[in-house]
């Protein structure tokens, strides 16, 4: 799989790309991800990738030379093309499992007060990761591509991936490790049992009861 990421401040990558378990993937050769600075296809003086918005309004936006000229020279028939806009459908993990299957994605990071309209017509799909507004599309960028990687075959152990969060429809069970008391917290005698059968419905029962508390709209 290859990650294109078009971005203006390539050095936010720099500890997510080189460290843990995305540096890993790529050294195995199962990830191919490149960073590219789309004010260089900028031919404007000083590079500049923005402009004042028509109609007038605070803020600067992002025009479309630059990201067109970018795309054009990028991307193959095998690109699908994401733009991190809080205007996006909200990201969820069966979209990490679908966007798993493409084999060139492009990522677009917005910045300033945000996209050119008409950038938007360059996108496959324009994809939110909340209900929040951040300061640029890097850290989604990250997210997205993050939440991906780790399901690309061998990057991380099968039975890590079976046994988390929102697989089931459920958020994940709580787990513990040694000692077996901390401070007066006791490890849920049933998990020290050795009974692999009630253990499994345990955290069955604690994932049921987490989600509704936490997350009740899962289980609608």
């Amino acid at each position: 799989m290859k990650i294109t990421i078009l971005t203006l401040f390539p050095k936010m990558f720099e500890g997510f790309l080189n460290e843990s378990i995305i540096k890993r993937a790529q050294e195995k050769g199962k990830v191919s991800i490149e960073l590219i600075d789309f004010r260089r296809y900028s031919t404007l003086n000083h590079q500049q990738v923005d402009d004042t918005p028509y109609g007038g309004g605070s803020g600067m936006v992002l025009r479309c030379e630059p990201i067109f000229e970018a795309i054009e020279q990028i991307k193959s028939d095998n690109s699908h093309i994401i733009l991190v806009c809080p205007t996006g459908k909200v990201y969820k993990q069966n979209m990490a499992k679908e966007l798993l299957t493409k084999k060139d994605l492009i990522i677009i990071c917005g910045h300033y007060e945000g996209f050119d309209e008409r950038i938007k017509t360059l996108a496959d799909e324009i994809i939110s990761i909340g209900d929040f507004v951040l300061t640029g599309g890097e850290i989604p960028a990250m997210v997205i591509t993050d939440s991906i990687v780790r399901l690309i075959p061998g990057v991380i152990t099968d039975g890590s991936l079976v046994n988390e969060s929102f697989n089931q429809g459920l958020l994940d069970y709580p787990v513990y490790t040694k000692p077996a008391e901390f401070k007066g917290m006791k490890v849920p005698e049933i998990l020290l049992s050795g009974d692999h059968a009630k253990i499994a419905e345990y955290r069955k029962t604690e994932a049921m009861k987490i989600t509704k508390e936490n997350r009740p709209d899962l289980i609608d």
